[in-house]
């Protein structure tokens, strides 16, 4: 049986590393100009998940960089409000990160805009935080292949921290979120993210973006193929060598969303004790927000887990999870643990 499913977590605290981002979000046509009016959200992957996790009472902490000044003081205590732990937060940089994406499209769209540039999370570099006290308490690290797309100072920071929190023997899971338009440094991610991968215990993403970050190769033309058979055969075979290359690893979980003229179909995997799972499936022809579904996917799997719950049980409510946040308008999902699992299908 493998760690994840063992191993007590509740003596600590479920630790998110990475940068908290405004997001801004423009209308396609144009109105905002118009109407003097421009909404935004607080968000950034891991903390979508730190949200999500104190919403479901695990005691959630949160780590990033902020200037010190009014906008970030009054974040700090938006953070608070949520039950979210904020004393690991570091103090230093003059400015926080934003990025700009066009109400209603997916962050892989070309209406997705970074404006991160030397924010006080981008700017950190190794040795300037005691890794030892941040960790202090702490029994699950998670972080994403965001962060060391920032810039190689962030990428050696993440190295950093992960071997922290290898060596106190803490949990560590990553989600294979693949920016693109953020690998601007001169590394490509199959360069950096083996480095950081070979320390976690728990690995997320999906077959596309194991191939793109860890070389992990998937079959030509799978994404024509269209067959759910194929994608979670596909799925195992990329489980198993992911963990023959990552010995650390006990588990690794795919997420499979297509989007088809509207139309939104939506399933997960997940491989652990060389068995492969795969998880109900959800339809739905009109969503409101496709940010933060993965996050929301990522924060179900470590609920499940902290929570020593059968592998299966863990899919599927961080499946629902997942689904329901597509109906959310905001970047962290705001469904409680008894909405999610009435939302389950049995």
């Amino acid at each position: 049986m493998s760690n994840l499913l063992n191993k007590n977590f509740t003596d600590g605290s479920v630790l998110s590393f990475g940068e908290l981002l405004l997001r801004i979000c423009p209308d396609a046509e144009g109105q905002w100009l118009y109407e003097n009016s421009l909404p935004f959200y607080v968000g950034g992957a891991e903390l979508n998940v730190a949200t999500a996790l104190a919403l479901w009472d695990i005691p959630s902490a949160y780590f990033t960089a902020l200037p010190e000044n009014g906008m970030a003081t009054q974040l700090l205590d938006y953070l608070q409000d949520r039950n979210i732990d904020t004393s690991r937060v570091f103090s230093h940089g003059k400015r926080i990160g934003l990025y700009f994406l066009t109400k209603g499209k997916d962050l892989k769209n070309d209406a997705l805009i970074y404006d991160r540039a030397h924010s006080a999370f981008a700017d950190l570099t190794p040795g300037l935080v005691d890794w030892d006290k941040v960790l202090d308490g702490v029994s699950w690290f998670h972080f994403s292949a965001i962060c060391p797309a920032i810039s190689q100072s962030v990428a050696d920071t993440c190295k950093e921290v992960l071997e922290a929190a290898s060596r106190k023997g803490i949990t560590i899971s990553v989600d294979l979120n693949h920016r693109a338009k953020l690998w601007q440094y001169g590394k490509s991610p199959r360069e950096v993210m083996p480095e950081l991968v070979q320390y976690c215990d728990l690995i997320m993403g999906n077959v596309w973006a194991a191939d793109t970050m860890l070389d992990i190769p998937v079959i030509p033309d799978i994404h024509e193929s269209g067959q759910k058979s194929v994608y979670l055969k596909e799925a195992q075979k990329t489980s198993e060598r992911l963990m023959e290359r990552f010995p650390k690893c006990q588990a690794v979980a795919n997420t499979f969303r297509f989007d088809a003229a509207g139309d939104i179909k939506y399933y997960t995997a997940l491989y652990t004790d060389n068995k492969l799972i795969s998880s109900s499936e959800y339809e739905a022809t009109h969503i409101i927000d496709k940010v933060g579904s993965g996050d929301c996917f990522m924060a179900g799997l470590i609920y499940g887990f902290y929570n020593n719950w059968a592998p299966h049980e863990v899919l599927e409510f961080a499946t629902a999870a997942a689904f329901e946040k597509l109906f959310v308008p905001s970047d962290a999902t705001t469904r409680t643990v008894e909405q999610i699992q009435k939302a389950m299908k049995q």
